[in-house]
């Protein structure tokens, strides 16, 4: 029996894991914001269960933090871990680093029920990672194996969400994962409401900010070091001054961590802090080392902490109470990662004050969206599906009233599920690629045509081979106008330097009110309101609400242009109208 009393969120999880593997033997996630007591959570479930378990973590401080919570109950635990010079597995719950347990295989060809992995968002798909490798090796002993991973940020950059269904009925992913559910999420803004974690203040650099827009970011949502560095150095004046900024507003604060861009900044960042109390701690910092300058920073005898890409996860110190980011990131989670060091309740704490020097330009309290940012501009919007009505969440822009403009979501995330029956996802897409043979709507990266097999053009194929050909001509759409011509519906595509292709659409022809409705009214408001466009009047009517075409290709026909491909929804290496090359 438990000596704690559990807060309601985290008996929920409990029961929620609980439910799921009494019914199945899919892997599961549990998803709590940082400060929510993972561990507690972690050492009820291993308190529970009547056979094996093993409980991973990839650094010793969290191996170590979960066993200590777990030994609270009075109950003895093994510690299987070689940062912490212990290799024992003859208790029924042994908690684990990865590595040591990936390193040493065999000392766990035994019977276990239930595999718990801590910061599971590290859990990748490879067949030869660390974590696979063990979980191979578990269920080789059993096949019915229970995974169970918890993390506060269930989304990794390049891959997207770690698991394929959410417990709302959100499919989050339509190829396989490492996970299968997402059986309990707790939001951040529930915490804070709630008092369990401090409240963040979020105030602008308005002294001084480093510009990182010239900067791409890679499919890992990071940036190239050499052209961060570069970047750098032509800015060491604003460095200066974000420090001497930093130093004025620590003034009346107990622990602050900076976060720095890469090491030659940091040590930058460091020759700036001089005469302060401060150090530095990177991924070359020897682990003695760094183990002294945390235990430090903890009891307060150190007060600036600059570090680099080390200190985001698997790191405790209540007592921090200002955050200063001087780094850019294109990952949601890994910025609400960073806050959340200076979020956890401590005495006489009544705010963690949160300055983004970089821009990165998030709100601490965004949904992940499961896509890399497409653009500075863009954030987090609810869009309903028009089919089954689930309130999806794409990145999107919005005007000044907070409607909705532009998303670039595909598919709705909606979810189907019977009790007993496989999940069903809804296939409604507000982007598609039609296929020219059954007009089947697929997904814009689709090779292949889902219902009837048939090989789809790749509209980069289609580009390069209009481009080469001397009767042809593509145009940028920049620009789309419909008016009426002699009873036939007249669309003009104009490009940015004012280049016009034409076509008409007889309403009084069932063929070519097919072929408008195919192009035109299933993309309707951004495909947010599809509609069937049977007469001139009412496509004049909507005219501003239909989906322009990125490209629109034409070939010579005698001594005009007719056009004989549209392409919409582009994603690909050719610059798009009023983009910048």
């Amino acid at each position: 029996m438990s000596v704690y009393q559990l807060r309601n969120y985290q008996q929920a999880a409990v029961d929620a894991t609980l439910t799921h593997f009494r019914g199945s033997d899919a892997p599961a996630v549990i998803v709590l914001p940082t400060g929510a007591g993972k561990s507690l959570v972690i050492a009820e479930l291993a308190s529970l269960a009547k056979k094996r378990v093993l409980v991973l973590a990839h650094v010793k401080e969290l191996v170590e933090q979960n066993h200590d919570k777990y030994q609270s109950y009075g109950l003895t635990a093994g510690i299987f871990s070689a940062g912490l010079k212990q290799k024992n597995t003859q208790h029924q719950v042994t908690f684990a680093s990865v590595q040591s347990v990936s390193r040493n295989l065999a000392a766990f060809s035994q019977h276990y029920s239930l595999l718990i992995i801590d910061e599971c968002h590290r859990v990748s798909d490879d067949s030869d990672s660390q974590y696979q490798q063990v979980i191979a090796q578990l269920q080789q002993f059993n096949p019915r194996l229970k995974v169970l991973g918890l993390t506060a940020t269930p989304y990794r950059m390049g891959v997207g969400w770690i698991y394929q269904y959410h417990h709302h009925g959100i499919v989050r992913s339509y190829e396989a994962r490492v996970f299968k559910h997402c059986i309990y999420e707790l939001p951040l803004r529930y915490m804070i409401k709630h008092g369990y974690l401090t409240p963040p203040q979020c105030i602008d650099a308005s002294i001084a900010m480093y510009d990182f827009s010239s900067l791409c970011a890679t499919r890992n949502g990071e940036y190239k070091r050499d052209e961060v560095n570069t970047l750098l150095r032509q800015q060491q004046r604003a460095s200066l001054s974000i420090i001497e900024h930093i130093l004025q507003q620590a003034q009346p604060r107990k622990g602050v961590m900076i976060f720095a861009a890469t090491v030659a900044h940091a040590r930058e960042l460091l020759g700036y802090l001089a005469g302060q109390s401060c150090a530095l701690i990177t991924g070359d910092t020897p682990l003695g080392e760094r183990d002294a300058i945390i235990q430090q920073f903890k009891q307060q005898e150190i007060k600036f902490l600059v570090n680099v890409a080390v200190l985001t996860t698997g790191f405790d110190a209540p007592h921090v109470d200002f955050i200063a980011i001087l780094r850019p990131t294109a990952s949601v989670s890994l910025y609400q990662q960073i806050i959340g060091r200076g979020l956890r309740l401590a005495p006489d704490k009544t705010d963690c004050l949160v300055i983004d020097y970089a821009g990165n330009q998030f709100d601490l309290f965004y949904p992940e969206v499961g896509e890399p940012k497409p653009a500075s501009d863009t954030e987090p919007v609810q869009v309903l599906c028009p089919a089954c009505g689930f309130g999806n969440i794409f990145w999107g822009r919005t005007d000044n009233s907070g409607k909705v403009t532009e998303h670039f979501g595909r598919r709705c995330q909606g979810l189907f599920e019977m009790e007993g029956e496989t999940p069903m996802a809804c296939d409604y897409r507000f982007r598609f690629k039609s296929c020219p043979q059954c007009n089947a709507e697929n997904d814009i990266a689709a090779r292949q045509c889902h219902e009837c097999g048939q090989v789809l053009a790749d509209p980069d194929d289609k580009l390069k081979a209009a481009l080469k050909l001397k009767d042809a001509m593509v145009i940028r759409c920049a620009g789309m106008v419909l008016s009426e011509q002699q009873g036939k519906l007249l669309i003009r595509y104009v490009d940015e330097d004012g280049t016009e292709l034409t076509e008409r659409f007889d309403f009084k022809h069932s063929g070519q009110v097919q072929v408008f409705n195919r192009d035109f009214g299933k993309r309707l408001c951004c495909a947010n309101k599809p509609a069937r466009i049977e007469q001139l009047a009412v496509a004049l009517q909507f005219a501003e609400h239909f989906v322009k075409p990125d490209f629109v290709v034409a070939k010579k026909h005698k001594h005009f242009w007719r056009i004989s491909d549209k392409i919409f929804d582009y994603e690909g290496p050719y610059r798009k109208a009023n983009e910048l090359s």
